[in-house]
């Protein structure tokens, strides 16, 4: 019998974790350990302010798929084809097709990047007129002179007293004026 392998099933639109509670259900009741191992919902962790408050929110980023580790042979594919909520595998005519090895290791390493730090939801660019929302500066308003995504840090610069001042900011400090 073959391993397992990575494929992706198309959920219905907003259903992506109730497909993975049912099927994590399924293969519990069902004892399919062997033929079916780890669901995922592609997503990261993002930032955002919203009036005024710091929120950290999960984002897919592949909307309307979840991706499930498993032997593919008729019962599986029975299985998840039945799962409420799926309306199939991504596929080459009738036959499930699974993804490639660097894929999947590419989107586990973006899940799992994303849980260290959670990402910004607004990205800035230079020149960009932001207001900051946070901090000894709070509704100054300036201009972005540099953005550090790694670090999810931005450069404004600000008028203080007639001079410009750069002042160094985490993105969730700021916003777009």
């Amino acid at each position: 019998m073959a391993g397992k392998k990575w494929y992706a099933i198309h959920a219905h639109s907003g259903q992506e974790s109730k497909v993975k509670e049912n099927l994590e259900k399924t293969v519990e009741r069902d004892k399919l350990h062997d033929l079916i191992g780890e669901i995922l919902i592609p997503s990261e962790e993002v930032a955002e302010i919203k009036g005024g408050q710091r929120r950290v929110t999960t984002r897919k980023f592949f909307p309307g798929y979840v991706l499930v580790n498993m032997v593919m042979n008729e019962k599986t594919w029975y299985v998840v084809k039945n799962t409420p909520g799926v309306s199939g595998f991504i596929s080459a005519g009738r036959k499930p097709v699974p993804l490639e090895g660097q894929e999947v290791s590419g989107i586990i390493e973006q899940i799992e990047g994303e849980q260290k730090k959670p990402k910004p939801k607004v990205m800035f660019q230079p020149g960009e007129l932001v207001k900051i929302v946070e901090g000894p500066f709070s509704n100054f308003l300036g201009t972005v002179d540099e953005v550090n995504p790694e670090r999810g840090r931005v450069k404004v610069l600000v008028k203080i007293f007639e001079r410009l001042t750069s002042v160094e900011l985490e993105f969730w400090q700021v916003e777009k004026g």
